[in-house]
């Protein structure tokens, strides 16, 4: 959002306990709103408003004071009670339910046709049970508009369905583009590492930390937003997309991809809606899941189970916990955290990306859990086209020497998939009616 903030007031109801309103503030932020004043309740869930209705009717009161325009509920509500809580605010103030917000947020950082799509693709999937809300309605009451709903077209329902069938349609399509570059480049002799973990574990200054200088950009011909480094400023959601750079690893050839964060509360539908963008991740060779060690230990429990649940589900890579910003911690914090988490994390790897800490350390269990390079040793004539598989060889393993004569003698150490190319390479030479 681009000039003054659209002033708001945060609502959240818990069933019980006390309400935590840092998220949903931040989440506010995110999306470009000045949060006012936040109003929280703990009570079970009213059908018609939510809230209590009484509630309902402080929170207006709390909105004029504040001179908002809008009220952000960290819940999800349903359609009625939106329509409810609406009509009890001053005429012109939008009810933006957590989702919605997401949304906004989402819709705002979209720059790819792959997040544009993915984003509409939620969008959708948020607006069709409300349009089929308003067809169980209007069948049942004449009045247009009923409920405040909107006026219904019977068409809306399955046009929304038809857009999401096409949606999907064009995702696959963008996915198979991705997976072949992926298996390009595993072919190449890269090794896929992923950055995965919640909104503002650190994980852009992580991937900024590992890369060398030379970047590689995932969606290079259609990512005019992001530029070389992955931004790290410290907001949720400044990473959307995904951001690929070549890491800085002596002996192989690594990209680290960092992807959208993790939020909490998300439900299945928008989680499905970006299950494309964490493709990256769960064709990755090794995950590293980013945790802020400095947040209370229940908190990083609970982000790791819920981490854990998404990524187990589809993903076969070794996962590696990386606590980050143990540069806002001591060292007795830290312990007690490793302990803590020992049955989920049981070898963490303790960091801070923001000064560097330990980044080696990281380095080397990053080259212990990718899959093991093989070496090998090639005789090839020397001939032009000789040449040319050596150059080939150079580009895509770790040479060691070369010896030039009337043979070429290498050897080098790679990924299998480079090994077994150079092997039919050298054939090749041998089968054209060369002599080795």
């Amino acid at each position: 959002m681009t000039g003054t903030p659209e002033r708001t007031v945060v609502a959240k109801r818990v069933d019980a306990g006390e309400a935590d309103t840092d998220e949903i503030t931040e989440l506010a932020r995110a999306a470009g709103y000045a949060v006012e004043d936040v109003v929280t309740q703990t009570r079970t869930e009213d059908p018609a408003f939510h809230f209590g209705e009484g509630k309902v009717e402080s929170i207006a009161e709390r909105v004029v004071q504040a001179d908002a325009t809008a009220l952000i509920v960290d819940n999800e509500l349903g359609p009625y009670q939106t329509f409810n809580i609406g009509n009890k605010l001053p005429e012109g103030v939008r009810v933006i339910d957590r989702f919605r917000l997401i949304l906004e947020i989402f819709a705002q950082r979209a720059q790819t046709r792959k997040a544009q799509l993915q984003v509409e693709l939620a969008q959708l999937r948020y607006e069709l049970p409300r349009a089929e809300a308003k067809a169980s309605l209007a069948k049942r009451d004449e009045r247009p508009g009923f409920m405040g709903l909107g006026e219904y077209d019977e068409s809306r329902e399955r046009d929304i369905k038809a857009q999401i069938a096409r949606i999907r349609e064009e995702l696959d399509q963008i996915e198979q583009t991705d997976q072949h570059r992926r298996e390009q480049r595993r072919e190449s002799g890269f090794d896929l590492v992923a950055l995965a973990g919640y909104t503002n574990a650190g994980k852009s200054t992580l991937l900024r930390r590992l890369a060398a200088d030379l970047s590689v950009d995932e969606n290079e011909d259609i990512h005019p937003d992001l530029d070389t480094t992955a931004e790290s400023e410290d907001r949720l959601f400044t990473t959307l997309g995904t951001t690929t750079r070549q890491a800085d690893f002596d002996r192989r050839d690594v990209l680290v991809t960092d992807t959208v964060g993790f939020i909490s509360d998300l439900p299945h539908w928008l989680v499905e809606s970006f299950k494309s963008t964490l493709d990256a991740v769960y064709r990755a060779d090794l995950v590293l899941l980013v945790v802020d060690v400095s947040e209370p230990i229940e908190e990083i429990r609970e982000k790791i189970v819920t981490s854990h649940d998404t990524l187990y589900e589809r993903n076969e890579a070794p996962i590696v916990t990386v606590l980050n910003k143990c540069d806002k911690v001591d060292d007795e914090e830290i312990r007690e955290t490793k302990a803590a988490l020992s049955a989920l994390a049981p070898n963490p790897v303790v960091i801070s990306a923001k000064t560097g800490e330990s980044i080696d350390a990281l380095r080397e269990r990053i080259h212990r859990e990718l899959p093991d390079l093989e070496r090998e040793r090639l005789v090839m004539p020397m001939t032009d086209e000789t040449m040319s598989v050596v150059s080939w060889i150079h580009d895509n393993a770790h040479v060691d020497t070369v010896e030039y004569g009337d043979q070429v003698v290498m050897e080098f150490e790679a990924r299998p998939a480079v090994v077994e190319q150079s092997r039919a390479k050298a054939k090749a030479l041998v089968e054209s009616g060369a002599s080795v």
